[in-house]
């Protein structure tokens, strides 16, 4: 494979790869986004407030989400987001990457002969 992984962006990719996974399924404000994110990962991943909104605003500068104010009639004003068409296509390549980034450490798990089982400690 020609390809390689950058491990400085592993955090950046994972980050993008949730907020835009979570928009792909319907637009959300922020606080959705979170709650969202952290009831689909069964509490693995939680967005802080000083995290998650940096991530957006980025998303939005580059594009990949749109960001438009609710009426305040309908209460408090929030910006909502939502995928845009590039915002699509991006998710699809990092969910490729992120595919052939875990298969690869799957790989690099399994044990060569004589190796001892890396992923139940086996000896």
């Amino acid at each position: 494979m020609s390809e390689t992984f950058d491990s400085q962006l592993t955090t950046r990719r994972i980050n993008e790869l949730l907020v835009l996974s979570a928009l792909a399924r319907a637009p959300m404000h922020g606080y959705q986004i979170a709650l969202e994110v952290e009831e689909r990962s069964g509490g693995f991943f939680r967005f802080q407030h000083g995290t998650l909104y940096p991530i957006l605003h980025r998303l939005e500068q580059e594009g990949l989400i749109d960001g438009d104010w609710t009426d305040p009639a309908e209460g408090r004003a929030r910006k909502q987001y939502s995928l845009t068409r590039a915002g699509r296509r991006y998710l699809t390549k990092i969910a490729r990457e992120w595919d052939v980034l875990t298969s690869q450490v799957a790989a690099f798990l399994e044990p060569e002969d004589g190796d001892a089982q890396v992923r139940t400690g086996a000896a």
